[in-house]
Formats: C-alpha cells, sequence, structure tokens
C-alpha cells in the first residue's frame, strides 16, 4: 500500500504543476502580461515560476497547439497580433455564430435562455477590462451552446482563445463595454423573441462591428502598441 501511494504521489505532481504552470503561463500571454513578439526560454519559465524542466516543455507544447506561441529551433516566441488573422476569424464568426443563434432559436428552452440572460446581467454589474472579456465569452460561448450543436462550438471557443489578447484592447473603456452588452442583450432578446433572422444579422453585426473597430484602433495606436512591446504583422500593420 505505500508503495501505491508513493507512485501515486510521484504521477501526480507533475501533472499538477503542469497544469498550474499552463494556467498561468496562459493567463500572463492572454493578459499581454507576456507580449506579443516576446521570446521565452524554458530556463526563464522555470525560473519565473518555480516549475522543472517537464512541466514547462508540457505547458509550452499546450499553448503552441493553441496558436499563442511558436517554437523556432531551441527558443519560443509569443505569437504576433496578426492582423490577417484577425480578419480570418471575423469571417469563420460571421458564418458560424449566426449559424449557432438560428439553431438556438429552434432549441433553445426558455430556461436556458433565462440563464444566459443571468450570465449576461450579473457579469455587467463588474465593470472592469477583465469582467469585460469574461461577459463577452461567456455570451458567445454561451449562445453557441444553445444551439447544440458541439462542433460550432469548439469552433467558436477557438476564435475566442485565438482573439483574447485583443479582445483586452476591444474593452478597454466602459464605453466599449456597455455597448457590447447592449448588442448581447438585443441578440438574446431577438432569439427569445423566435425572431431567427434578426437574431442573425444582429450577431453578424456585433462581430463585423466588434472587428471594425478593434482593427481602426490597432491602426491608428501601432506605434505606441509597438512601442509598448507588442509584435504586429499583416499588410495593415505597415
Amino acid at each position: 500500500m505505500a508503495g501505491t501511494t508513493q507512485a501515486m504521489t510521484t504521477d501526480d505532481a507533475p501533472v499538477s504543476q503542469t497544469a498550474q504552470l499552463y494556467d498561468n503561463l496562459r493567463a500572463a500571454i492572454l493578459t499581454l502580461d507576456i507580449a506579443p513578439g516576446e521570446r521565452i526560454s524554458e530556463r526563464g519559465l522555470e525560473a519565473r515560476f518555480h516549475a522543472s524542466r517537464t512541466p514547462v516543455r508540457a505547458a509550452l507544447s499546450r499553448l503552441e497547439r493553441e496558436g499563442l506561441i511558436l517554437h523556432e529551433g531551441r527558443s519560443w516566441t509569443v505569437t504576433p497580433i496578426d492582423l490577417d488573422e484577425i480578419a480570418s476569424l471575423a469571417e469563420l464568426r460571421g458564418v458560424l455564430e449566426p449559424a449557432a443563434a438560428r439553431l438556438a432559436v429552434a432549441r433553445a428552452s426558455a430556461e436556458q435562455l433565462d440563464e444566459v440572460r443571468s450570465h449576461l446581467d450579473d457579469l455587467r454589474a463588474a465593470p472592469d477590462q477583465r469582467s469585460g472579456i469574461r461577459m463577452g465569452s461567456t455570451f458567445h460561448l454561451d449562445l453557441a451552446a444553445l444551439g447544440g450543436n458541439r462542433f460550432i462550438t469548439d469552433a467558436v471557443a477557438d476564435a475566442l482563445t485565438r482573439l483574447e489578447r485583443t479582445r483586452w484592447i476591444e474593452v478597454r473603456t466602459p464605453e466599449a463595454r456597455d455597448a457590447a452588452w447592449e448588442e448581447h442583450s438585443a441578440i438574446l432578446d431577438a432569439v427569445r423573441a423566435g425572431e431567427a433572422d434578426r437574431a442573425a444579422d444582429l450577431l453578424a453585426a456585433h462581430v463585423a462591428g466588434t472587428n471594425d473597430r478593434l482593427l481602426a484602433f490597432i491602426a491608428q495606436e501601432r506605434r505606441r502598441l509597438r512601442g509598448a512591446g507588442m509584435a504586429i504583422v499583416g499588410p495593415t500593420a505597415r
């Protein structure tokens, strides 16, 4: 029995350390604490997060699969903000999310819609950037899930992960967060009313408008953002 306990402790410790390191490193990247384009080393991460090499490599591999970092030879680099990728993801969301809204009209129960409304209203009461991002992610994922198609939900979740760093820019002001809440609320009202065409149109306009405002801000502020250490790539980044 003692040998079994020891084996469990030995086997579980790296898994736990990897998960914790992954969560901490991912949060640092998504909140721009580690800037887009910044080079990171395994030894540096070991020292920063007090972790051993195996969990560091496992966490880095997982983040690479998510598209948040790049492996270049013996070094790693936080993926730059790619304006072409942002535009492509907006196109993807503009197709998938209106389709999910139509499915939600057909399939969602009143109780499920009440739960989405509760999430939306609860998060509005915490007016800060982090809450603004959580409000947006929760709403879009909730709505996608209501459609009952897990492939659409997974694709929306992946797109939101890839966009999360830039969404810190998107919700930078209280006015931007209020506008996002109003648009989310109008979309949900249309779904609750059974207006599939209106819900889909509002959602498509919301995704397109958000993308246009984000790209316009980055274009306007690209020198300052680069001066802060953010790497921005893509034709419109010049």
